[in-house]
């Protein structure tokens, strides 16, 4: 029997969506191929083909996409007109689909490929994201969803925007690369800085004033001005406290290592970081800061986070990116058909 097809749309802003990806793959029982402008990463599972996108983010003659009407008067998030990049991904991406005969295709994320998907009736299934996703493209992207996968628990994190289609959705729980790994043998001590991929308003000048405040504690960065690791896994599990942002693969990573955290949610669209940090502060799970702390303040924050005792098993990390791919490999073999 042919095994079937599953493609996979890999948001190139940050590397939240590569990181979904990875973890989940190794659980899908499907070839994938994954269409992305990210470069093809390394180590990737050896049933993973990598299709490179053109970019439809940067200027073209001089003139910015943002200035081509992406959002189409609101019916859209992002299609400039006339930009070749734009064209040549959606041409891309449905040639893909039609000669690997896809079965279904993750979207993570784009209101417009997903509906490219459905009018080529191939069934998308839709990573959905928090935050204040109200607006009409988010709608109509979750309307034309075979299935929504919620990469966190249910209950935990408002998500008003998937009441009209709670019937397709998927509440996985957080989904971390590092699920399973055995946590580094050492005690824990000092103070890690996560800063992540996705860009933030926290420099190496914010890191070295609190470690300066904190007379006494080691800080460490990855990011946030400092050098970053491919493979965070044991500073993440050797560090006393972990300082983080507050997007989905960060937050399931503190899970799974079983941080204790300050949170310091930065400044995404939809309020996304905003509602999961709320999320956490009402769980117990962290300390949650609105903004970075001034320096004089550290102490105080770090002592309330050494005092915590997270319950990190409600954000359900454990076989959360197995259900995942087992709610996509029931839309391959099913269809998107219920």
């Amino acid at each position: 029997m042919t095994r079937r097809t599953v493609a996979w749309y890999v948001h190139h802003h940050g590397l939240g969506h590569l990181g979904r990806l990875r973890a989940i793959a190794p659980h899908l029982d499907a070839d994938v191929v994954a269409l992305s402008s990210l470069p093809e990463p390394e180590g990737l599972p050896p049933h993973v083909d990598w299709v490179r996108l053109d970019r439809d983010d940067e200027p073209v003659a001089g003139r910015r996409p943002a200035d081509a009407d992406p959002a189409v008067g609101g019916l859209l998030h992002w299609a400039p007109l006339l930009h070749p990049g734009h064209r040549g991904r959606l041409a891309r991406i449905a040639r893909e689909l039609d000669a690997r005969g896809a079965a279904a295709v993750v979207v993570d994320v784009s209101v417009e490929v997903t509906l490219l998907a459905r009018l080529l009736g191939v069934p998308p299934v839709v990573v959905a994201q928090p935050g204040v996703r109200d607006d009409e493209p988010h709608a109509l992207g979750l309307r034309a969803a075979a299935r929504v996968l919620a990469p966190w628990p249910d209950g935990v994190v408002p998500a008003a925007h998937l009441e009209p289609v709670r019937d397709r959705v998927v509440f996985t729980g957080g989904i971390s690369r590092f699920e399973g790994r055995v946590p580094s043998a050492v005690e824990r001590a000092g103070v890690l800085v996560l800063g992540g991929r996705g860009g933030s308003d926290v420099t190496a000048a914010h890191v070295d004033a609190a470690a300066r405040a904190t007379p006494g504690r080691l800080w460490t960065a990855l990011g946030a001005g400092a050098g970053w690791s491919d493979d965070p896994w044991h500073a993440l599990t050797a560090a006393d406290t972990v300082v983080s942002f507050a997007g989905q693969n960060s937050v399931a990573d503190l899970a799974v290592a079983g941080a204790r955290a300050v949170v310091v949610p930065q400044d995404r669209p939809f309020d996304e970081q905003a509602v999961t940090a709320r999320a956490l502060a009402r769980a117990g799970l962290a300390v949650v800061e609105p903004a970075w702390p001034d320096p004089g303040r550290w102490p105080e924050v770090l002592d309330r986070a050494a005092a915590l005792q997270p319950d990190w098993s409600v954000w359900g990390t454990a076989g959360a990116a197995a259900r995942a791919a087992e709610a996509i490999d029931g839309v391959a073999r099913r269809g998107g058909l219920s």
